[in-house]
């Protein structure tokens, strides 16, 4: 069995950012550290924090006053920092970079006055953290038909933004709905879409288009992972999304001579040299990386309020 893999696959540096973000407060403060949410949307890296001492909630009711929280890279609505704030909780936002950027892009559209469109997925936490900065109207839409039920207040004064780990081609498609309904409308055309989503998305395209069948390695609530399976299926080959090694059937591979193997942005890598023992196995196996992949240099600073924190007092004994 040839296993071939995508390049680049897993981690972006929005994610890598987030944990080394809840590592360093880990290491200044000590635990336990409480993140709101998952600080990234795979089990995997979740549990192995919680073994370091971190502590994951839904809200920040749940963090003791004074405690030091951490937001999630999906960003929060405004409401949820200021109750945090009125708590007096040492906040560390670990929101990437990019999403920020969205937000900011809202921002200053609700302030000239526009109507905003936001396409997205319902529910998801980056969509709500992003409602939740925006102040006047904002209108969600995920597909194409939603374009058709919208009721806007004054159509010459519309914007869109877009969730960050979307399909670029779905987010295409809404666009162009957008605009043959409302010529007038101003955006960023796909370009919020985040560079490490779009690169594992060319990247996955083009894997499946070399192997028999292709292993997307990500957690299931995890947008960017679900799409990089359904780019892959388009193609036309079987595309399976599992956690790790241990969610492979075996049957998927069976009778294939070329097997692909690519990571969602929030998906260590161990997890993909995981999958490959879980292949050999089955037989012996011959591993290589897709040629001409995107090589990512991306790396985001840390934010001020973790490296200009101070560590916490412990109490001497006299």
């Amino acid at each position: 069995m040839k296993v071939i893999l995508a390049q680049p696959r897993g981690f972006c540096a929005g994610v890598e950012r987030a944990i080394e973000i809840v590592e360093q407060a880990l290491e200044k403060f000590g635990p336990p550290i409480y993140v709101r949410h998952e600080i990234v949307h795979n089990p995997h890296v979740v549990q192995r924090l919680k073994d370091k001492g971190v502590q994951f909630v839904e809200e920040t009711d749940e963090v003791p006053e004074g405690a030091v929280v951490i937001f999630s890279a999906h960003g929060v609505p405004e409401d949820v920092e200021n109750h945090a704030k009125s708590r007096r909780l040492q906040i560390i936002d670990a929101t990437c970079p990019l999403v920020s950027k969205v937000h900011t892009e809202g921002q200053r559209y609700a302030k000239r006055g526009f109507e905003i469109i936001l396409i997205g997925h319902e529910g998801h936490p980056e969509i709500e953290g992003t409602l939740g900065r925006i102040p006047g109207v904002v209108h969600l839409v995920s597909e194409v038909d939603d374009v058709a039920r919208l009721a806007v207040k004054n159509k010459e004064q519309l914007a869109y933004i877009t969730q960050t780990t979307l399909s670029v081609d779905d987010t295409k498609s809404v666009i162009d709905a957008l605009k043959a309904r409302f010529p007038n409308i101003v955006g960023p055309a796909t370009k919020d879409i985040c560079y490490a989503t779009q690169n594992r998305q060319g990247a996955v395209r083009e894997l499946a288009r070399t192997v028999d069948v292709v292993l997307v390695i990500g957690a299931h609530n995890s947008s960017n992972s679900n799409r990089l399976r359904e780019r892959a299926a388009e193609v036309g080959i079987p595309a399976y999304l599992i956690e790790d090694a241990s969610h492979l059937d075996p049957n998927w591979v069976c009778g294939k001579e070329r097997v692909g193997i690519t990571a969602g942005a929030s998906a260590p890598e161990d997890l993909v040299q995981e999958v490959i023992e879980r292949l050999r196995v089955l037989g012996p196996v011959e591993v290589s990386v897709l040629p001409g992949g995107v090589q990512e240099n991306v790396h985001f600073r840390l934010p001020l309020s973790l490296t200009k924190a101070e560590p916490r007092q412990t109490a001497s004994s006299s």
